[in-house]
């Protein structure tokens, strides 16, 4: 404790570097998988031909093998592919942000394929261009798979950043590596702490930010857990 009491400009430090490198690849990543995963369902459209659903799924099979790849031989390799220094954090923002669409494509065809045919089928009938009806009905009902694939991504994405620190990328890693090279145990586990307390933090402001983005899924819940309740009872009673 007198470590950390001692040391919290230091703490404060890499928490800010940790953030600044982690949020750009989650943020990244969800723009990216949303053209991406249109783009899949699109090939995989029901009367499509069987080379177009090929297509669709080698897409979706290629961004989740690239998080089958080992992040410190990734962040070791990118910088002779884009030409940057190893030391450069843009290599690990980069990185992540591949580890966070192989995450983040799956959920986003998931998420749009979840939405109901008869509905698109309405809103074309209203008048809807394909546009309008992505951005106005498709994208908003397939919000809640969406949020859930970009939760997992925010943690993942916390997580991985504290392996650059090997490489001497500031981070809250870096406290690992100091701490175990100095044998600084409270060091160690002040990282590990902090890194807990950003993985919640984050999570609990995208659950936040979907109750304020989403309303109606909020009462569809409450809708469904009354319908449950309701059951239960006819149950109880029969």
């Amino acid at each position: 404790m007198k470590w950390v009491l001692s040391n919290l400009d230091t703490i404060g430090e890499d928490t800010l570097s940790h953030l600044a490198i982690a949020l750009p690849p989650i943020i990244i990543a969800f723009l990216l998988s949303i053209p991406i995963g249109w783009l899949v369902v699109r090939l995989q459209r029901p009367g499509g031909s069987r080379f177009a659903a090929g297509v669709g799924s080698g897409i979706v099979t290629v961004a989740g093998l690239l998080y089958a790849i080992p992040s410190l031989a990734l962040f070791v390799a990118l910088p002779s592919i884009i030409g940057t220094d190893l030391l450069d954090p843009l290599n690990v923002v980069i990185s992540l942000t591949l580890y966070g669409l192989a995450l983040m494509v799956r959920s986003t065809v998931d998420g749009l394929t979840s939405v109901d045919a008869g509905t698109k089928a309405a809103s074309t009938a209203m008048g809807y261009s394909s546009a309008q009806r992505f951005f106005r009905v498709e994208l908003p009902l397939a919000g809640p798979v969406l949020l859930a694939g970009l939760r997992v991504v925010s943690v993942s994405t916390i997580s991985l950043t504290t392996v650059g620190a090997v490489l001497g990328i500031q981070s809250l890693g870096s406290l690992f590596t100091d701490g175990l090279a100095r044998g600084i145990y409270e060091e160690i586990i002040s990282g590990i702490v902090m890194v807990l307390v950003l993985a919640f933090a984050l999570d609990g402001l995208l659950v936040l930010l979907g109750r304020v983005a989403m309303p109606w899924n909020r009462r569809t819940t409450r809708t469904q857990r009354a319908s449950r309740r309701v059951l239960q009872q006819a149950e109880v009673t029969s």
